[in-house]
């Protein structure tokens, strides 16, 4: 049985239900599905896992329950059409709500919310007000840079957009460059490398935009508020290209049992107000036009975002993994 996650407060369910996989977890989409409930009758059940619901639902073939899978990051949602588990979405809605730089060229995945992935400098030691990607891998950052590992999906996803605007060969160059101005080993997540900043470890940390959302408000962790008012947010390439993004998305399962209200609910992630809830709950970027981020967010200063296809970024994902290890970035700076 999956673990029902509709609201308690819920219509009659006359509609039917909608059995969602996620990779998000449940406390950051509970908002979203009981506004959906409320608005469509149609019963939302979740079972959440850290790792494997895209193998799950492989191996649960034509018998699988899972309507959608929702997950983070270009990485996965292609991932999950690589696996074979998904079917295109055919909806006038969802692609009149979001930009086709955001969708699958054939339908496979669909983008829902954005998050940037920014420099975290610290207020004390760095002085300038802009940076680029490329920048990183100038000798005058050498020591001063944290990063979580290179095989992350997260570092996989921005290593795959410099191919993908300078080919192959600069961006190994600009790779070994970055990892020979790193002060440690990579480790720990986003969180972490602000952390190393507020100690005095390093000066800038690559990371996404929502965790400053999710320090800033960590009243379980109090101590996270003091690392995030040790940094400020830098957008990379925001006088040029812009600075890279990247999404969580959804995927309609290739073998839905509620298609039908899998693609309502699709249809209702896309839409302004659940976007609305998006960019107020969880500090992310809605993808949906003229849907305005939350003024948390909006105090970081303006993103202007890379406008080069996640299609086309996710083509390079491979090389970018392949490039990590040839460069030995996890083993940390050169001698």
């Amino acid at each position: 049985m999956l673990a029902a996650a509709a609201s308690a407060s819920a219509p009659a369910l006359a509609d039917g239900e909608v059995n969602i996989y996620s990779y998000r977890q449940p406390f950051l989409i509970q908002p979203l599905l009981d506004a959906f409930t409320q608005e469509t009758g149609v019963k939302a059940n979740v079972i959440f896992a850290d790792k494997g619901l895209g193998e799950r639902i492989a191996a649960e073939g034509e018998n699988s329950p899972a309507d959608v899978l929702l997950t983070v990051d270009i990485g996965r949602l292609d991932g999950a059409k690589q696996l074979g588990i998904t079917q295109p979405v055919v909806s006038d809605v969802v692609n009149g709500n979001i930009p086709a730089q955001f969708r699958d060229p054939e339908g496979h995945w669909v983008g829902l919310t954005n998050r940037a992935r920014i420099i975290y400098a610290s207020k004390d030691r760095v002085q300038q007000d802009t940076i680029t990607y490329e920048e990183l891998a100038d000798p005058k950052w050498r020591g001063k840079i944290c990063t979580r590992s290179g095989q992350h999906v997260y570092t996989i996803g921005l290593i795959a957009s410099m191919i993908a605007q300078h080919g192959e060969a600069k961006t190994e160059e600009w790779l070994a460059g970055v990892r020979d101005n790193l002060a440690h080993k990579p480790t720990g997540n986003d969180r972490a490398q602000v952390k190393s900043i507020f100690a005095g470890e390093c000066d800038i940390a690559i990371g996404n935009t929502y965790y400053m959302g999710k320090m800033e408000t960590n009243d379980k962790e109090p101590e996270q508020k003091e690392w995030a008012k040790s940094v400020r947010i830098l957008f990379p390439n925001a006088e040029d290209r812009g600075t890279h993004v990247n999404i969580a998305g959804i995927v309609l399962a290739k073998h839905a049992p509620n298609k039908d209200n899998a693609v309502k609910l699709i249809e209702f992630l896309s839409s302004g107000n659940a976007q609305h809830i998006y960019a107020e709950t969880n500090f992310e970027y809605p993808v949906t036009p003229g849907v305005e981020v939350s003024e948390r967010v909006k105090s970081w200063g303006e993103l202007k975002p890379d406008t080069v296809s996640l299609a086309e970024v996710a083509k390079h994902r491979k090389t970018a993994s392949e490039l990590v290890d040839k460069v030995g970035f996890d083993n940390g700076p050169s001698s």
